[in-house]
């Protein structure tokens, strides 16, 4: 595939899961370590509905914005109590527990796919049909970059559409006063919810565009490192509104290509890259805490 249409496709699935956590964190204030978690989630479960069952390529990645739009319930609730820095603990433990179950359910006597083998453990799991289906060259190109687009358009006008409504407006009411929505009657906990599944469903939904695009998956895609670099985009590109986590998702998507450019060795790049992240962090904190293009839309 061409490789600008490849970074396109690349930036469109981080956008994605950025405004998704930016709706956690910038809107309602609640810091999450697990969304690669749910990013991976997405991706196996593409990839186990595609071949394990047999759906067409839109039906699985409805199925995996399902699949981790149901984890998210089930996951979060025992958090719901939780605040600070506990919370933030809570999510580090789903993010803990979501990777050792991708990296540890695997059996050698069991095809991939099966319930003995459903993730086929570190090897990943390979062969995951596109969501071009059969076609090959620029017309995969085309059908692939379309989709992913319009999905990527569609998101964004349901993370505008919570921007303006009167529930992001209770969202930015809990994150500046929890006791003041308590006050007026609205359920803070069920808001979390809320708020926690709309974030992941759009985790699930860029890792089943990510499994579709890449052909491949395996535990790397739920690592504490990925959970980083995707917080990083919302917190470098500025909380509060759209501009923030696009522009975020876009500096880090093409920080790697840069690096690249460069000629500096894959292994040396890597170190590089984290080294950079940290130190744009410290420089955002301290001189742009609301980030780069944070504030209200």
């Amino acid at each position: 595939m061409n490789y600008v249409l490849h970074l396109v496709i690349t930036f469109e699935i981080f956008a994605i899961v950025a405004v998704g956590l930016n709706v956690l964190v910038g809107k309602a204030g609640l810091l999450s370590l697990a969304t690669a978690g749910f990013f991976a989630l997405g991706a196996y479960a593409y990839a186990l509905f595609s071949i394990a069952i047999g759906l067409g390529p839109i039906l699985a990645i409805l199925g995996s914005i399902a699949v981790a739009l149901t984890a998210s319930v089930l996951l979060w609730l025992p958090s719901l109590r939780l605040k600070g820095d506990f919370y933030v603990l809570a999510t580090l433990a789903v993010q803990v527990c979501l990777f050792a179950a991708m990296q540890n359910w695997y059996s050698a006597d069991a095809p991939a796919g099966s319930l003995a083998n459903l993730t086929n453990g570190p090897f990943g799991m390979s062969g995951i049909p596109g969501i071009a289906g059969a076609a090959r060259g620029v017309e995969q190109a085309v059908v692939t970059v379309g989709t992913s687009s319009l999905i990527f358009a569609a998101c964004i006008l349901i993370a505008r559409r919570v921007d303006l409504s009167l529930w992001g407006r209770t969202l930015e009411c809990l994150r500046d006063d929890e006791l003041v929505v308590r006050s007026i009657g609205k359920p803070a906990r069920l808001i979390k919810l809320e708020t926690a599944a709309l974030a992941c469903s759009f985790a699930g939904c860029g890792g089943a565009i990510y499994a579709a695009h890449i052909g491949f998956v395996d535990p790397s895609s739920a690592s504490l490192d990925e959970s980083i670099l995707m917080l990083s985009m919302v917190l470098i590109g500025g909380t509060g509104n759209l501009r923030g986590p696009l522009a975020g998702a876009l500096l880090l998507v093409l920080l790697p290509e840069v690096l690249r450019w460069i000629g500096l060795p894959s292994s040396v790049a890597a170190n590089v890259r984290v080294a950079i992240y940290g130190l744009m962090l410290i420089l955002v904190a301290h001189f742009r805490p609301q980030g780069l293009f944070g504030g209200r839309s």
